[in-house]
């Protein structure tokens, strides 16, 4: 039995939005027309895929097996498309690389500025977005290189590799709250007045799915849409901040410690998209520099061996 690959992209593109109108906008379709193409696929397969509801769809257990394998068939049409294509690529195609908000603040720069200064033929688009985003766009052939979180990005059929720690710390005023302190917990944390970043940064929710419902209730003094502006309010003393180890400039006058919670222990991977393999030199190369960059690791002010948990 053969599918048409569009009808696969665009039921996967209906299970992951939930609804075929989405589906069909994201496919460029009419609504008639997406829904003619889905029965017709299910007609194909023989049994339904689709649980229809008032308000979307959710897959049947064969749809549900049908997206699994789907996501596979197509990801590898991606790379067989890219083993091709490869060889008539211009030279001068810019690259594209993703990364979370750790990762762009501080990681893609330091490896971003050697690598464009020496490789003066190739331009590279640089994006921010959560994992799971990266995750998918790597898969669709969207992305040449991903800057990932382990623990979001398990089992997602990609090629990775360890790129380096990228745990969170508790930052405040130098010789404040923190001072003589190597480590504490995210609830003793919340017992002092806090500095984050705004409720939607990917940051502050990763931070709120980990910790949970029975959190304790955090006293935000402000909140701020930068990591830049968020470690200077810490370091002028207006509340603490947790933020990933990496962003702080290690030039900065304050007392850092390691938050001791399992999950704030978190590393960087370096996931390669499905269109790009290792004979691609600018990839290669590019990869490369950010393997340097991340293993430049900045010592803190107060962060010593100990804090290193």
């Amino acid at each position: 039995m053969r599918y048409d690959l569009d009808d696969l992209r665009l039921f996967l593109d209906t299970v992951t939005e939930g609804s075929i109108t989405a589906g069909a906008r994201r496919m460029h379709l009419s609504l008639p027309s997406a829904s003619a193409r889905v029965r017709s696929l299910e007609q194909q397969a023989g049994v339904a895929l689709l649980i229809r509801g008032r308000r979307g769809v959710r897959p049947t257990p064969a749809g549900t097996t049908l997206a699994r394998h789907a996501r596979e068939v197509l990801a590898q049409t991606v790379r067989l498309e890219s083993a091709v294509a490869s060889y008539t690529r211009s030279p001068t195609a810019p690259l594209t690389l993703l990364g979370g908000g750790s990762a762009v603040h501080r990681l893609v720069p330091q490896a971003l500025v050697p690598f464009l200064r020496d490789h003066p033929d190739v331009d590279v688009q640089v994006s921010e977005h959560r994992t799971p985003q990266i995750v998918r766009m790597l898969t669709d052939g969207e992305a040449d290189l991903g800057i990932v979180l382990d623990d979001e990005a398990r089992d997602c059929g990609l090629a990775m590799e360890p790129l380096g720690d990228d745990s969170l710390v508790v930052v405040g005023q130098a010789g404040g709250i923190l001072a003589g302190r190597t480590s504490l917990t995210y609830s003793e944390a919340a017992e002092h007045p806090l500095v984050g970043l705004d409720a939607g940064a990917s940051l502050r929710r990763w931070i709120e799915r980990h910790v949970g419902p029975h959190a304790p209730v955090v006293r935000y003094r402000t909140t701020v849409a930068d990591l830049n502006v968020l470690v200077a309010l810490a370091a002028a003393g207006i509340g603490l901040a947790i933020v990933p180890r990496r962003v702080i400039d290690p030039a900065l006058a304050l007392d850092a410690c390691a938050l001791q919670d399992p999950w704030a222990h978190r590393h960087h991977l370096l996931a390669w998209g499905a269109k790009t393999g290792p004979a691609s030199p600018a990839a290669e190369a590019l990869a490369n520099y950010l393997r340097t960059a991340s293993t430049s690791e900045p010592i803190l002010p107060g962060y010593g061996a100990a804090g290193r948990g």
